[in-house]
């Protein structure tokens, strides 16, 4: 599986067994990584924007927390690449 950054994309050299520290950062833009952004749990479409029901509530989504159900995201889930997402700029591709 391969991971990226939230903020600026770069690729990040962990394994899903790895466990990803409350002040690690990025190597490329030393950005937080231990951020709901990057968190396999992160959905906003979610009561708080997460699907973890026991996690408590994090007001800054970017910002390093201690939230204990941290996983790090994979690839397609840190960039935004979902399906839906694909599917809705081919929409705005067909009306622009």
């Amino acid at each position: 599986m391969s991971y990226t950054c939230h903020h600026c994309g770069a690729e990040l050299e962990y394994s899903s067994r790895d466990t990803i520290g409350r002040r690690e950062e990025c190597p490329s833009c030393s950005a937080d990584l231990h951020v709901c952004l990057n968190c396999a749990h992160y959905d906003p479409g979610s009561y708080n924007e997460c699907r973890e029901s026991q996690a408590e509530r994090v007001v800054d989504k970017e910002r390093s927390n201690f939230c204990d159900f941290f996983q790090l995201s994979s690839d397609d889930k840190a960039t935004g690449n979902t399906e839906k997402d694909e599917a809705l700029k081919k929409l705005d591709d067909l009306f622009s």
